[in-house]
């Protein structure tokens, strides 16, 4: 009985390790139909905006991003709005390549969010890069 137990645990211990080594294991990259994304809350939680951490969803395809998805923050709804409309659009249609070295300006009268926007982006696309 103590070996059927032990065993089981060590399958479990073993399901465990391998499945956090894998890329996407962690929850940082995943597929939603044809697109792999990548989620930023625990890439960039130390990246704060004017209020909070702003994660990011960024759906990319074929090597080329599709579009940017803004996940649930703190920030000031008023201003993140302008982020959304202005900002996360620019990476659009871009190769991951050319989007890192992208200059990227922020939108005015939301610097800081953009500012937590841009460097979400920056880091998802490096772990983008090394995982995929």
């Amino acid at each position: 009985m103590k070996t059927k137990l032990f065993i089981a645990m060590a399958v479990c211990a073993i399901t465990i390790l391998l499945m956090s080594a894998m890329p996407g294991g962690n929850g940082v990259i995943s597929k939603e139909g044809a697109f792999t994304v990548v989620n930023t809350t625990t890439l960039a939680q130390d990246v704060k905006g004017y209020n909070s951490s702003t994660p990011l969803k960024i759906y990319i395809s074929k090597g080329k991003i599709e579009k940017i998805e803004a996940l649930q923050n703190q920030e000031t709804p008023r201003y993140f709005a302008k982020v959304k409309k202005q900002l996360l659009p620019r990476w659009n249609g871009m190769t991951v390549k050319a989007a890192k070295s992208a200059k990227v300006d922020a939108v005015t009268g939301a610097t800081m969010s953009s500012n937590a926007v841009i460097e979400n982006v920056k880091r998802g696309l490096d772990y983008y890069q090394k995982h995929k």
